[in-house]
């Protein structure tokens, strides 16, 4: 695999929701009516910072509302929680309690992280309240189409309520995990392979480590990994191909230098060529799906001119095929990307 390091350089603009997407939201019921909204999060005058196990900044603090908004804020974010999970079934939040509230200060979308808990037996789950962002909704959508995960989210207005996904982050299990010797290594790199080759083809940029993480599940002889996205900020936005393959970061340096040492060129392809096959088989069966993503994606306005010449530039030169020089949106890169995958499948 090729190195680099690549970065960006502009924080992306946060793009509204269109009339066109929000009506394909109800068609496949991700809108809600939603009892608190993101802005509501948004009152509070103090807050004080979220440290690790180990005393460091984790760049999230815990706002301090005012006393007689706790218990509106806290039934509001109940209610929302149960609309994500059971379409509304109060009976699931009967008998938990909001045990703490986080806002980001870092990235795009400065979400808030809500951890709801069981008062019965003190298991705890987390969701988030962000910024309704046309991207990444693109993003959820194609991550639900292509990838073999589900994802769950409701959207109101300018409010996104996103489920959280669980794993372990991908930087920390660079620095804690990846040379532990119960783990096979050949395992790890065929996943990041895999995943690199997923987020090129569906345009999904900046997975840095600390934008996935790796899912672990112990099989009855060994272990299997999973390489999940949990921001979907760029979505096809950005004009640098390198954004687009994770690859290219220096924070994901450690899973490049474990693909070089334990693949070989031919491993690498096989890897590419199974990704693309799973690819092939999604857009086939979501193809009415696709469409109308596709059909409303072409109608938005969802980055710069400059950005889409430069992506298909750089993707006629790369893929040596000049049928890119006629895409006129991130769409018909895309589509482009996806009918490409489906000719090599079949050749």
């Amino acid at each position: 695999m090729e190195v680099g390091d690549v970065t960006i350089a502009k924080k992306k603009p946060i793009y509204p929701i269109s009339a066109e997407l929000r009506k394909y939201l109800r068609f496949y019921q991700r809108d809600a009516r939603l009892p608190i909204g993101y802005k509501d999060l948004l009152n509070f005058h103090e807050s004080f910072p979220v440290m690790d196990k180990s005393g460091n900044d984790t760049f999230w603090e815990s706002p301090l509302y005012p006393p007689h908004e706790i218990e509106r804020i806290h039934q509001g974010l109940k209610v929302a929680y149960a609309l994500l999970k059971a379409s509304g079934n109060l009976r699931i939040v009967q008998h938990k309690y909001i045990d703490r509230i986080d806002y980001c200060t870092f990235g795009n979308s400065n979400p808030f992280r809500v951890r709801i808990v069981n008062r019965l037996n003190d298991v705890y789950d987390y969701f988030y309240v962000k910024k309704a962002d046309a991207s990444r909704i693109y993003g959820l959508e194609l991550e639900e189409i292509f990838s073999p995960n589900q994802v769950n989210y409701l959207v109101d207005g300018p409010t996104l309520i996103e489920e959280h996904i669980a794993g372990i982050p991908g930087d920390v299990f660079a620095k804690t995990r990846l040379s532990d010797t119960d783990y096979n290594p050949i395992r790890i790199a065929k996943e990041f392979v895999k995943f690199n080759e997923r987020c090129k083809i569906t345009l999904l940029g900046d997975m840095r480590a600390y934008n996935f993480v790796m899912q672990i599940t112990p099989d009855f002889d060994d272990f299997q990994f999973h390489l999940r996205a949990i921001d979907f900020d760029q979505q096809f936005y950005e004009g640098n191909l390198k954004v687009y393959m994770p690859q290219f970061f220096k924070e994901n340096l450690p899973y490049v230098q474990l693909a070089m040492k334990h693949l070989t060129d031919k491993t690498v392809l096989q890897y590419q060529q199974e990704e693309q096959s799973s690819i092939m088989y999604q857009a086939r069966s979501e193809k009415h799906r696709l469409k109308e993503l596709r059909d409303v994606s072409k109608k938005d306005n969802i980055s710069t001119p400059e950005n889409i010449e430069e992506l298909r530039n750089g993707l006629a030169v790369y893929s040596q095929d000049a049928n890119y020089y006629r895409c006129d949106s991130m769409t018909d890169i895309i589509e482009l990307n996806i009918k490409n995958v489906i000719r090599l499948v079949n050749s």
